[in-house]
């Protein structure tokens, strides 16, 4: 078996990358400590074409050489913006017509094995905090809770692995995905 060079991949350039369709979905990060966290979120946003990033609170921000570190370069072709809090962030974005989820473990969230997209629906996910997860304040404000199932002990996962078990679910969701140029 050999492996596939970068350039035999066919990935598509950063401008190209800016033009191309992206996943209705938007990325909003309640309080992320680590910058390495922070880098993988650009870094699996890139790579499953989220439409952006909302970093809140105290995430980093780019430029950053922590973030750059585990981005590698995806800092540079996902887009992002700032909000000193993160309830502000959510209002933000459901004024813009978003479906709000804080992925989280709260009373009523939906499985993300059961969860199903909505046609014409664009969602905004939040991702909380290291050791407290989504803040209460933000849970409250969102219209569903999304949960990723899980049969071992610990209950929980490192955040930015979160991103991507929950990512992959909704890039591979065929009405999320329409549009997009995937595997081509």
């Amino acid at each position: 078996m050999q492996k596939i060079s970068n350039e035999a991949l066919g990935r598509p350039s950063p401008e190209e990358f800016a033009r191309m369709p992206k996943l209705p979905v938007t990325v909003v990060l309640d309080n992320i400590r680590s910058l390495n966290n922070v880098g993988s979120f650009f870094r699996t946003c890139d790579a499953f074409a989220a439409e952006r990033i909302v970093l809140c609170g105290i995430t980093a921000t780019p430029p950053s050489k922590e973030i750059h570190k585990t981005a590698l370069g995806a800092e540079n072709t996902v887009p992002w913006s700032y909000f000193p809090t993160t309830s502000e962030a959510v209002e933000r974005l459901r004024n813009e017509g978003y479906r709000i989820g804080a992925v989280e473990q709260v009373e009523g969230a939906v499985m993300l094995d059961k969860f199903r997209a909505e046609p014409g629906m664009k969602y905004a996910l939040v991702f909380g905090n290291e050791v407290f997860g989504v803040a209460q304040e933000v849970a409250d404000r969102c219209d569903f809770g999304l949960e990723i199932p899980q049969a071992g002990t610990k209950h929980s996962l490192n955040v930015s692995v979160s991103a991507g078990v929950v990512l992959w679910q909704f890039f591979s969701d065929p009405l999320l995905q329409a549009g997009l140029n995937i595997g081509k």
